[in-house]
């Protein structure tokens, strides 16, 4: 087992590959850096060989993929997660790594948004985007963490290997950031500096296509990690809908007892069923979540263990 592992994956980064693997080599050079080339059409892969990197290949598409074979791949007391377009400064990697090893974190979060992204960050809607996708985790979740969608990241052995990835692209930091908050990891925040790609260097994050992939992906978690309260919301909104086609109906029949729009009582009792079936499937699925939960618990406990005997 590696005591400290720096991942990098890795898609067409061969103008910056070299710089990031031989700051990381300077910061900690106790860790084992692991490049994961994802189907690159130049010397990514090559250069990162020659600098010394351990060089393995994802060719699944997709930044989730890649994640998911450096987890299922790597053995390590801490990893950092890092990308290979040396936006993220290796010097505040050591701070992050203690926090891992020496005050048992679980992940913590390289936040930008605190710092330099937004004047660096030419890219207005990303800056858009990440504010917007922040306040609704920091809302629907009830926490505090200060970048969703940072790429640079510390883990212990604990939240990578129960961590289940599902995500295929670049939602999966959102992913990380719902899994931890949900199973009541601790999560800590270090400050960083950001700095923008350097000229000839291109981000292969799609503003548009990418943005509601996240947002899916927000909603997708919300309901699977908050069931009740996500199908308690969708109940109120039908019968909320329900009530405003049926209240003139009842007032007219009060006056004239006559009911005018048959048609619609029938769909609007047809409304408040379906409301009621919604309500009771959040319950239902909030008994499995907790369940869930419990067994996660124990999942920790057993990957503990593991962790003492490697």
């Amino acid at each position: 087992m590696d005591k400290i592992a720096v991942l990098i994956p890795c898609y067409n980064e061969e103008k910056t590959i070299k710089k990031v693997i031989n700051d990381y080599k300077e910061c900690l050079p106790e860790a084992t850096i692991y490049v994961y080339d994802n189907n690159s059409s130049d010397q990514t892969a090559k250069i990162a060989l020659e600098e010394g990197a351990v060089v393995r290949h994802e060719y699944l598409q997709g930044k989730g993929n890649v994640i998911r074979r450096m987890f299922r791949e790597i053995d390590a007391e801490c990893y950092i997660m890092v990308d290979g377009d040396d936006t993220y400064p290796a010097e505040f990697a050591r701070e992050m790594v203690d926090k891992v090893l020496e005050r048992k974190v679980d992940m913590v979060v390289g936040d930008r948004l605190s710092s330099t992204y937004f004047t660096e960050n030419k890219r207005p809607f990303h800056n858009f985007g990440n504010t917007i996708v922040r306040k609704s985790i920091n809302v629907l979740f009830k926490t505090d963490i200060k970048d969703i969608m940072t790429g640079y990241r510390a883990f212990s052995y604990q939240f990578v290997k129960t961590f289940p990835v599902l995500s295929k692209g670049f939602e999966i930091e959102t992913e990380m950031s719902i899994h931890a908050v949900d199973k009541n990891m601790l999560v800590e925040n270090v400050v960083i500096t950001y700095r923008d790609r350097p000229e000839g260097s291109e981000s292969k994050l799609n503003t548009y296509s990418d943005g509601f992939k996240v947002l899916r992906t927000i909603q997708r978690l919300y309901r699977d990690y908050q069931p009740l309260k996500y199908f308690s919301c969708i109940s109120a909104l039908l019968t909320l809908l329900a009530m405003i086609f049926f209240i003139p109906i009842c007032v007219t029949f009060v006056k004239t007892r006559v009911v005018t729009k048959i048609p619609t009582l029938i769909v609007c009792g047809f409304v408040v069923l379906t409301a009621i079936i919604s309500l009771f499937s959040g319950l239902i699925l909030q008994t499995i979540q907790m369940k869930n939960r419990q067994d996660f618990e124990m999942e920790l406990h057993r990957v503990g263990r593991e962790n003492k005997d490697l």
